[in-house]
């Protein structure tokens, strides 16, 4: 079965927006951070960037799909994380929009909890990054 998820995160509360602000002390943009390959039932695999504004992490897999996660801080933003495995991911979080935890790092996660090897891709981007 294929399905499909992506997560949008709407606006800021006005004390999250200012305390997100506040943190957002500009900076060199970093390079999207990628991961893709074979993973084998149980296995994980994760890449890490901190943002100041914007984060967005796409995935996919083949076959039975995988679960994917958007964390900031080593917990899952709510409403991020697909409802099981997925073949088709996607979450952004931008600071003008409500939930999003604010400046710092963010790490997207896919997880193989299947029975069979899947072959993901997974990206994280950020700010300047995100289109």
């Amino acid at each position: 079965m294929n399905r499909r998820i992506t997560a949008v995160v709407g606006t800021v509360c006005a004390g999250a927006a200012t305390a997100g602000l506040a943190l957002s002390a500009g900076g060199p943009a970093a390079a999207a951070q990628f991961h893709g390959g074979t993973l084998h039932p149980g296995e994980q695999r994760c890449v890490r960037q901190s943002a100041q504004h914007t984060v967005r992490a796409d995935g996919k897999a083949t076959g039975q799909g995988a679960k994917f996660t958007l964390q900031y801080q080593g917990a899952t933003v709510p409403g991020t994380g697909s409802p099981g495995p997925v073949t088709a991911y996607g979450a952004e979080l931008r600071d003008t929009w409500a939930g999003r935890p604010g400046a710092g790092d963010y790490t997207a996660c896919v997880t193989n909890n299947g029975t069979a090897d899947t072959d993901v891709r997974l990206t994280l981007t950020t700010d300047g990054e995100v289109g």
